[in-house]
């Protein structure tokens, strides 16, 4: 809990509810997000799409974490639970990170071009602008309630606005220039925001024991 903030039972109910529906619906969103994005990678076998659509299954883990938190009323067993659960989501972010990695290095050094994806660029230029809404809300209700896994999680968010917006470059610049490296290189950034991501979830674990 962060100190310093303080909120009446009816209040912080009210923060409770605002929080879940903000996370329900990054929850709603995520879901068609990682099915679009990984079947318009697939179809023009880009790379950063899918592990964008990707990104978003662990961060609709993330959500379900924060979501279970929230309507978590044992404090007993809490922590323990929080731990393990922040430690698979690092577990995740790593497998993502490794996988990606490989896959984009294997791209750079074979020249393997990756076809055009305008719908793709449509719809990232749409989560990015939603994603940073949504991390701004999220962050408000954060910090209204005192929620240390609620900040962490639109921390999140926060960085899905940031790959989404890389991405975007990386497909346009392939699409309009033909710079066939640009897609795996955005796929290689995601791979670095990915190890970060599990690098501080692993660490905020431990703050959890």
């Amino acid at each position: 809990m962060i100190r310093g903030v303080s909120t009446s039972v009816p209040d912080r109910a009210s923060l409770q509810r605002r929080a879940l529906r903000l996370e329900y619906a990054t929850i709603v969103w995520n879901i068609g997000e990682a099915g679009l994005t990984i079947g318009l990678g697939i179809a023009a076998g880009s790379l950063a799409l899918i592990g964008f659509g990707v990104d978003s299954i662990v961060e609709l883990f993330a959500s379900l974490v924060v979501v279970w938190h929230l309507r978590s009323t044992h404090a007993g067993d809490h922590a323990d639970r929080t731990r393990r659960a922040l430690r698979l989501t690092a577990a995740a972010f790593l497998v993502l990170a490794i996988a990606l990695s490989g896959a984009a290095i294997n791209d750079l050094t074979s020249g393997r071009r990756a076809g055009e994806s305008l719908w793709g660029i449509v719809y990232l230029a749409i989560t990015a602008a939603v994603m940073f809404a949504l991390a701004k809300m999220k962050q408000r209700a954060g910090r209204d309630l005192g929620s240390a896994p609620l900040l962490s999680e639109a921390q999140m968010t926060f960085l899905d606005a940031l790959l989404a917006a890389a991405t975007l470059i990386g497909l346009a610049a392939n699409a309009a220039f033909g710079w066939w490296w640009a897609d795996p290189t955005a796929a290689l950034l995601i791979a670095a925001a990915a190890a970060n991501e599990a690098r501080e979830n692993w660490g905020e674990a431990s703050e959890f024991g």
